[in-house]
């Protein structure tokens, strides 16, 4: 409101006027008026420059619920006042704040950020943090501060999990970790947890609460300081972690838990915390659903509901391009989510080279795929007709699949035809590729999606007598190939990408080699910062083997 003459005039209904006959707050912004008229009362007016106006209306439009004709918002949007107040500044009038003030000020401390001067170094961290790890470590204990939750998005290799429990240890030696932190994390991962611990904060006492007996450490769950547990059994031990009331939860590569309406999504939701962070190197792989689905997770209603995070965001930046929106949305996350790239602030990294290389299938091979590719095109095309798009996904993806495996080796494909196909082009550049990389002292890394290519891969590795190891899905013990490998007992290290495109420091590997494509780039992009990342000291070669003209 404003006051008039000694006298509170409620501006709310004015500009809600204003905000129901504007078509558009841009083209509002836009008018050649230096001032805005907005009533008062009876012929009074306050003149307001468009784009505060603007400003204002968007959080107003925002907030408004037609509740009473009051405003409102999750606490979790706390920033919407810092706004009003940005937009309210400069109008040439002092702006007062009355009756409880704590949110706002709640608002405005997210909105400026932790201040720079924070001490965020912790007595028993057995590491030295970077400048950019400290600034991290300093955001975390802001938003605890703040009693909110965030996004660490962070760079693959950067070091999130070293500035989560530089985090937690700070928590510990200040006496506010009175309950456990839970780390949710992928099945593979949990040992490196408790080795990371281990290694960096051997004073705090970690649980897992994997494998077997884990029932059993679930009752004593309360005498220790961090829990690990995994995406799958977090669902199925809700109702046991649910007893439990956590400092903080922790989601590690959080962009496993990006459907919300997975089991472990609201197996998450429904734990009882004081805190929730999310670390992810992708926090966005496909859509902005994704970011939303994050957010919902670590603080709920920030973003509203999925169907207003559409409309208001998803349709407008993804169908019409629009980049007022992505600003908004960009402002509205800022303050929850801390993004790093290696290029600015890890520039003493080695350069990384990208090569892609093209191979021509040809004879048998070259047959085999036109064949497949014929067939399959009809194939598809009948489905289509039949039941519809909808209806032809598994044709359509088995036909995918198909091709891609004879891109890959003939031998991978289940039909009669491949059975007599020899010829692999792609295979037989890639063992000559090996072999040129070992012979100039380098170590390699070979990612492959098809576990079954691994293994073909494997035995022509064996066949020229070149060791390595392998890690896949169904490898039992997954820290003895990591080992060997990093030991210098191999030179080549064979993964499945699902298995090893996280959660690995394989910086004694300089080369890389993509062996077939993925469909999110990003996934493969995770996989060759294994080797580029923090630790590595020599420029790290990236190899994409690609069929051309194919549906690679």
């Amino acid at each position: 409101g404003i006051d008039v003459d000694g006298h509170r005039v409620d501006l709310l209904p004015a500009l809600l006027n204003i905000l129901d006959n504007t078509s558009s707050l841009d083209q509002l912004a836009r008018t050649p008026r230096r001032c805005i008229a907005v009533p008062v009362g009876d012929k009074r007016y306050l003149p307001v420059p468009p784009e505060r106006l603007r400003l204002l209306l968007a959080v107003l439009r925002e907030m408004y619920r037609d509740k009473g004709g009051k405003l409102g918002a999750p606490i979790t949007r706390a920033t919407a006042l810092a706004e009003v107040g940005a937009a309210l500044h400069d109008t040439g009038r002092p702006v007062r704040w009355a009756g409880d003030t704590s949110v706002r000020d709640r608002g405005y401390d997210l909105a400026l950020g932790p201040k720079p001067t924070a001490p965020v170094i912790a007595a028993g961290l057995a590491a030295t943090l970077r400048g950019y790890q400290e600034d991290g470590v300093r955001w975390l204990q802001h938003l605890r501060a703040c009693a909110t939750g965030g996004i660490l998005a962070d760079d693959m290799g950067l070091g999130k999990t070293l500035q989560t429990i530089a985090h937690v240890l700070l928590e510990k030696e200040a006496g506010r970790l009175t309950q456990p932190v839970l780390i949710v994390t992928l099945t593979s991962l949990v040992g490196n947890w408790q080795r990371e611990f281990a290694k960096f904060a051997p004073g705090l006492s970690v649980i897992p609460l994997h494998g077997a007996g884990r029932h059993e450490r679930l009752a004593e769950l309360a005498k220790h300081d961090v829990a690990i547990t995994t995406y799958p059994l977090v669902w199925r031990d809700k109702d046991a972690l649910a007893a439990h009331r956590f400092h903080t939860v922790v989601l590690d590569e959080a962009h496993a838990v990006k459907n919300p309406d997975g089991l472990a999504h609201e197996a998450i939701r429904g734990l009882d915390a004081d805190n929730r962070l999310a670390l992810s190197g992708t926090p966005i792989e496909n859509h902005l659903g994704e970011l939303w689905a994050l957010f919902d997770l670590v603080n709920p209603g920030m973003l509203g509901t999925a169907e207003e995070f559409k409309s208001s965001f998803r349709v407008p930046i993804e169908l019409h391009g629009e980049g007022r929106r992505l600003d908004a949305l960009r402002e509205r996350v800022r303050p929850y989510m801390m993004r790093r790239t290696k290029e600015s602030v890890a520039k003493e990294l080695p350069p990384k080279t990208e090569i892609v290389r093209a191979i021509d299938l040809s004879g048998a091979q070259r047959e085999l795929y036109e064949g497949l590719r014929m067939a399959a095109h009809a194939e598809v095309r009948q489905q289509i007709r039949e039941r519809g798009i909808g209806g032809s996904q598994i044709a359509i993806l088995d036909a995918l699949l198909k091709l891609r495996q004879v891109c890959c080796d003939p031998r991978l494909v289940g039909v009669d035809a491949a059975k007599g196909v020899t010829d692999s082009a792609k295979y037989t550049m890639l063992l000559e590729l090996i072999q040129t990389q070992l012979g100039a002292g380098r170590r390699i890394l070979v990612f492959s999606q098809f576990a079954r290519m691994l293994a073909l891969i494997s035995e022509g590795l064996l066949g020229h007598g070149i060791g390595h190891v392998t890690l896949t899905g169904a490898t039992p013990d997954r820290q003895k190939p990591i080992d060997a490998f990093e030991k210098g007992r191999a030179d080549v290290f064979l993964i499945s990408l699902k298995a090893g495109g996280a959660g690995l420091n394989l910086t004694s590997a300089d080369t890389v080699i993509h062996y077939d494509p993925w469909w999110n780039p990003a996934a493969e992009n995770q996989a060759t910062d294994r080797a580029h990342r923090l630790g590595q000291d020599k420029p790290v070669f990236v190899y994409k083997l690609i069929v051309a003209g194919s549906i690679e």
